[in-house]
């Protein structure tokens, strides 16, 4: 399994592909990863001209601090394979890739990037899971790190629905299940997991309130579809201030001579241990990424 780097994920916003300006504006975007878009964005007609931008903008940089990805078409679609050589050439943090279905399909995934003659360093791997077949086999398909270069879940909520013919209440109900399920087998395998996108762009409250819900589920941070978007996100997704303060209290009581060798410490009135000291120790160090980047 690659390692993956500890760095904020608060926000993943997708980008069009195909709008030159778009990816211009991407640039100056208070977004922790940029998510370039081949697939959904992107009209059948413009494809081939979305692609070349794309990798054209990949390769120029200019990107900053943030984290590029690009997503491309189905492996099944006319467009897919050509996307996934073109992007592998491109050199993203990570490719993205749709409609995947069981822990076989990452198989020949890692395959075929690894068999890319032009490549140096394979990008991460990062899949939507999006299928009824993809939850159901979710285990075995984040198992998959173990051996090859997945990385990452992005959680696709809305062809989810339409193919469960579930309801999106707001609440999210229908998918509390999968979104608990998600997690559990990305950290059972050191995977980043991102929840969905918020499709009603003027309603802040409710995309603050799917945020929370997230970020109590143990998601790293969500996609965006808009750029108004992301101070949402980025603000709910990092560290707050009572659970800094209470984690450097943590810290400190670990690190006092007076406690060394002590397993169990009371800290502001609450019985903490190691692992609380360790959690601590994480989202501080967080924050502090999360300061530097400015």
């Amino acid at each position: 399994m690659l390692p993956i780097t500890k760095r904020p994920r608060r926000s993943a916003l997708y980008m069009p592909g195909a709008n030159a300006r778009a990816l211009e504006k991407a640039r100056t975007l208070d977004a922790d990863c940029l998510i370039l878009d081949l697939e959904d964005a992107v009209l059948p007609d413009a494809k081939l001209e979305a692609r070349a931008a794309v990798c054209a903008a990949v390769e120029h940089e200019g990107f900053g601090q943030r984290e590029t990805i690009i997503r491309i078409n189905a492996l099944s679609t006319p467009w897919g394979g050509d996307d996934l050589d073109a992007a592998i050439n491109a050199d993203p943090d990570a490719i993205l890739v749709p409609k995947v279905n069981s822990a076989e399909d990452i198989a020949k995934i890692h395959d075929w990037m690894t068999d890319c003659a032009l490549c140096r360093d394979i990008p991460a791997l990062w899949v939507m899971i999006e299928t009824p077949l993809a939850v159901l086999n979710i285990a075995s398909i984040a198992a998959m790190a173990k051996t090859t270069n997945l990385s990452g879940f992005v959680m696709g909520w809305n062809d989810l629905a339409k193919d469960m013919r579930a309801i999106a209440t707001p609440d999210r109900q229908a998918f509390q299940p999968f979104m608990a399920l998600a997690v559990a087998a990305a950290r059972a395998n050191g995977l980043i997991v991102f929840d969905g996108v918020f499709n009603d762009i003027g309603n802040t409250a409710a995309l603050e309130a799917e945020c929370e819900q997230a970020r109590i589920f143990g998601f790293d941070g969500k996609t965006l579809i808009h750029p108004s978007q992301l101070e949402a996100a980025n603000r709910i997704f990092a560290p707050d201030a009572a659970a800094l303060a209470q984690a450097r209290d943590i810290i400190a009581a670990f690190d006092d001579p007076a406690n060394q060798g002590r397993g169990v410490l009371k800290v502001n009135g609450k019985m903490t241990e190691l692992l609380h000291r360790d959690s601590a120790r994480d989202l501080v160090a967080m924050a502090d990424m999360i300061a530097a980047r400015g």
